[in-house]
């Protein structure tokens, strides 16, 4: 049998899941794990659950190296001085090379092991030099990752159009494909101010909503025409509603009239 829980790191929303090793964890205790990008502090917030050897997957499971200590936790805030410290130096030296990439943020692995530097770009960067110059200073590994403008979001957060925090920032643990198509599924104003979030892409909201539009959308479309029944005959479809299920009727005859989507798809086949 293995115990596992799940953890997540500071500034992240996804969960990572590591074997307990028989240590006692319970929510919100932090732990000590290897990551790839050092030893790092993560915060316990699913609850241990026994797996069975033979549910287990082929790859297996890292796992916890100790609960953390007081000196971990005070380790973390001198860290976190350290970061911006070397966020202003990696700042300095981008100037001074004038490289075309924007500084985002800096980690500081928990044993000082590594320090990684997020950056934004349009294209790749050559920073082997800059590189260089940050380990000449820090005396340890050094790593620059380039991330996109939704993880850049992601890191420093924000409150969306809707009045709410960001998706990407409270429990997006990774973004889906967001098409144009998806905004005119749900008949939405296609401006660009009010489908775009604060990253400048297409709102991952967007995709919440879509199955559930494209599910109801039927036979109820607009412009469509009804069939040449008696009572029908002439009819369209002037507008749909696929939420609240209803379309409005437009006859040659008579005023229009408002009917059920549901009825309007058995009318139409």
């Amino acid at each position: 049998m293995h115990e596992i829980v799940g953890v997540r790191f500071p500034k992240e929303t996804k969960v990572y899941y590591y074997e307990t090793d028989g240590l006692d964890l319970e929510r919100e205790d932090f732990c000590v794990v290897q990551t790839d990008r050092g030893i790092d502090l993560a915060q316990v917030v699913d609850e241990a659950k026994v797996i069975e050897d033979d549910k287990m997957p082929k790859e297996a499971f890292p796992k916890v190296l100790r609960k953390a200590t007081p000196s971990d936790l005070e380790r973390v805030k001198k860290n976190e001085a350290e970061e911006e410290r070397a966020y202003n130096i990696c700042l300095k030296k981008i100037v001074d090379r004038d490289l075309p990439m924007k500084l985002v943020d800096t980690h500081h692995a928990l044993d000082g092991s590594k320090i990684t530097f997020f950056f934004t770009a349009e294209g790749r960067i050559d920073f082997r030099d800059l590189v260089k110059d940050l380990a000449h200073i820090f005396k340890t590994r050094i790593e620059l990752r380039q991330i996109g403008v939704r993880d850049e979001a992601k890191m420093f957060g924000g409150v969306g159009s809707c009045g709410r925090l960001l998706c990407c920032t409270t429990f997006l643990d990774k973004f889906d494909t967001v098409s144009i198509k998806m905004a005119k599924d749900q008949n939405l104003i296609l401006t660009p101010s009010k489908i775009s979030g604060i990253c400048g892409r297409l709102m991952c909201c967007l995709a919440f909503e879509c199955p559930l539009y494209q599910e109801k959308k039927l036979f109820g479309t607009k412009n469509r025409q009804l069939g040449e029944g008696k009572e029908k005959k002439g009819a369209m479809v002037n507008d749909a509603k696929s939420v609240n299920q209803k379309a409005a009727v437009k006859f040659k005859d008579r005023q229009n009239e408002k009917t059920d989507l549901l009825a309007l798809d058995k009318e139409v086949k």
